[in-house]
């Protein structure tokens, strides 16, 4: 079972990074939380990874809409994105695929706010490839 759409870019991971939050802001999308796991992971067990950051997306209108469907979604929000280093020169961005909560659920107005959600995430993404 896929639950990520993933994107690789030829570009260091601190400008991908901020491209990657002008590219969600512009389909609505806030950063609500950022977990650097790298600095998280070095800090607290003392193991090294490659720059790791999970950034906590949200669309506040879909969100809503979500949690409207279904009161236990948002045990599954804010959407996922990943940004990490893979190699010297290249990001992968990944996002959680909205699409899994309706697999989780079967609440019936949940589909469109998924397909609504996962066409501003794949537009997101495909901002930065394009």
């Amino acid at each position: 079972m896929s639950y990520a759409i993933t994107i690789r870019l030829s570009a260091g991971f601190a400008p991908t990074v901020e491209r990657v939050r002008a590219a969600l802001r512009d389909q609505g999308f806030g950063v609500l939380t950022e977990i650097d796991m790298r600095s998280t992971l070095r800090e607290k067990l003392g193991v090294e990874i490659e720059e790791y950051v999970i950034l906590g997306a949200c669309n506040p209108p879909l969100a809503h809409r979500a949690v409207e469907a279904d009161r236990n979604i948002g045990l599954l929000l804010p959407c996922n994105v990943v940004v990490r280093a893979d190699g010297p020169d290249a990001t992968l961005v990944q996002a959680l695929d909205p699409q899994v909560m309706v697999r989780l659920s079967d609440a019936p107005d949940l589909p469109g706010v998924a397909d609504e959600a996962t066409r501003r995430l794949r537009a997101a993404l495909d901002a930065l490839s394009g």
